[in-house]
């Protein structure tokens, strides 16, 4: 006779927002007959009783730190239910497939996921006990197992409406902050993928220059879902809002009819900003708080080796667009990678402070370290070996500076970053600004009222982003 197939859903992670990585499979898979219990661990602990009667133990890893917590959670499943079947799902998971299925997983998900865990859920239930023989899922599209890989799923879907039940409510997360008030912030996604191939993000190696659209009606519902639920402010999490502009200023007028003092962000790129500098006014008349832009690095050859499609001369013209539309913006920056210099970063600290932005960058944005995890777009433009050696169990290829004060330097700015007040002030960058100086050996410029922008600080969510 068949076990029963209850599963359970694991987040472990998603920068303080309630996770849609768990809210649109349980959709999915409750939509078709499947018992599922969601739990975020950023926020409750395991579920030890559910955990040792599940059949089937999914865990979503959008994203490397997620990961590293999903590791040690999945330990702590098998420990507790040694024949459960335990599949990662999301874009780390398929980087790291050969780490995990060796380790801690059964199978591997990634891409556009829903379908494929539906597919899976329904071959364990039917198939019987997991360690069976009949019951390897090698077969079903997108699963990869011990027994063969699978590329990541790419099928369009009809996604429902993400199902939040049984998710913490949103006072568990992110606050967004704007003149000293606290506001519940929601999470949506509008598309998933992105068009770009920026070599060093990990969408490339999993989506390759392709996107989805996620309906108007099931985003809108989402929304309204969030609203119901006492959200006042949007997170629009897409890789870019901007890859779709038409879908997104028509979610964004909706938005805007249907709940006026509503306020949202995005994520944008710098090209973007300038290709579509026209609709930046109506965006910030419609309700957009601040927008997130990947500016990365003042440095033409670092840009050059990332294939952001932007120059610093871009990125001054991005903030001009922005200014005049009265939208702030909080630029998101690689400072550490094996190309970067401490002139590099030296320059990147004046390019901030010249231009006002020191209160718009969090402390924790100027200590990030490249990640390289497996399958990489980095990995095809480095001659073998030049990003160091693979460190399965991190994740990532190491790598060293050949400048030995910028791995110092960056160790020694983390340290800072953790101890910022709220995720960064003035007073952490003038703390990181002075560290950097000294390790050059050079004297800090001295900077008068003349010459600097001063801005208003903008707002923000008191979750700052990071990998």
């Amino acid at each position: 006779m068949p076990l029963s197939a209850d599963i359970l859903l694991l987040a472990c992670y998603e920068m303080g927002h309630q996770p849609l990585s768990l809210a649109w499979p349980a959709a999915v898979l409750r939509q078709a007959g499947h018992t599922v219990t969601p739990v975020d661990l950023s926020v409750t602990a395991l579920p030890r009783k559910t955990a040792t009667q599940a059949r089937f133990v999914a865990i979503a890893a959008p994203m490397h730190t997620a990961l590293r917590l999903g590791v040690r959670a999945a330990e702590d499943v098998r420990a507790l239910n040694p024949t459960a079947h335990i599949c990662f799902y999301g874009l780390y998971a398929w980087l790291n497939a050969d780490y995990l299925l060796s380790t801690v997983a059964d199978s591997v998900i990634s891409g556009e996921y829903e379908e494929p865990l539906v597919a899976l859920a329904n071959h364990l239930k039917e198939s019987g006990h997991p360690d069976s023989p009949d019951s390897d899922p090698v077969a079903i599209p997108g699963v990869s197992t011990r027994a063969g890989r699978a590329r990541p799923h790419m099928s369009r879907l009809s996604l429902p409406v993400p199902d939040r039940a049984g998710l913490p409510d949103l006072s568990h997360y992110a606050r967004y902050l704007e003149n000293e008030r606290y506001a519940l912030s929601g999470y949506v996604e509008s598309s998933r993928g992105c068009l770009h191939n920026c070599r060093h993000c990990p969408i490339v190696p999993v989506y390759g220059g392709r996107f989805f659209v996620v309906p108007f009606e099931t985003v809108m519902a989402d929304i309204h879902q969030q609203v119901a639920a006492g959200a006042e402010h949007i997170t629009f999490g897409d890789p870019d809002f901007l890859n779709g502009p038409g879908h997104a200023m028509k979610l964004a007028r909706a938005l805007h009819a249907a709940h006026p003092n509503l306020t949202f962000d995005f994520t944008t790129k710098v090209e973007h900003i300038i290709q579509h500098r026209a609709l930046m006014p109506e965006l910030r008349a419609l309700g957009a708080g601040f927008i997130v832009s990947a500016f990365e690095s003042v440095s033409d050859e670092v840009l050059r080796r990332l294939q952001k499609g932007h120059t610093p001369a871009d990125m001054d013209l991005a903030l001009e667009i922005l200014d005049a539309a009265r939208l702030p913006v909080q630029p998101t920056w690689l400072p550490f990678t094996p190309w970067t210099s401490m002139d590099d970063y030296l320059a990147m600290l004046a390019w901030i402070r010249e231009r006002g932005l020191a209160a718009h960058v969090p402390a924790v944005q100027l200590s990030i370290r490249l990640l390289i995890p497996p399958n990489s777009a980095l990995l095809a433009e480095s001659p073998p070996g030049a990003l160091g050696e693979l460190d399965p169990a991190r994740f990532s290829y190491t790598w060293r500076h050949p400048d030995p004060r910028m791995d110092e330097l960056q160790a020694r700015v983390t340290v800072i970053a953790e101890g910022a007040a709220d995720g960064g002030s003035l007073a952490a960058f003038n703390a990181i600004e002075r560290l950097a100086y000294g390790m050059a050996n050079r004297p800090q410029p001295v900077r008068g009222p003349r010459g600097v922008r001063l801005r208003p600080t903008p707002p923000r969510l008191t979750e700052d982003w990071f990998c």
